[in-house]
């Protein structure tokens, strides 16, 4: 298994850029993703997986008082 660099290329307002080492075989599904219409770009998959991630698992170390902004 290669380990392939995906840079997630986020500009403007206050998202950041990261970069992700994925396996081909999934930087090929999520191209596959995009190619097939359920996302406009890549990036926009990552972050829509990224954003369940945190729904479903955000809150077990979050504190009451901690807010996370889910703005598209």
């Amino acid at each position: 298994m290669s380990d392939n660099c995906l840079t997630i290329v986020i500009s403007g307002g206050k998202m950041k850029r990261i970069t992700l080492r994925l396996p081909d075989q999934q930087i090929e599904m999520l191209e596959q993703m995009v190619a097939a219409g359920e996302f406009p770009t890549v990036s926009e998959a990552v972050r829509d997986a990224v954003r369940q991630l945190i729904e479903r698992r955000g809150g077990r170390i979050l504190k009451e008082s901690d807010q996370v902004s889910f703005k598209v």
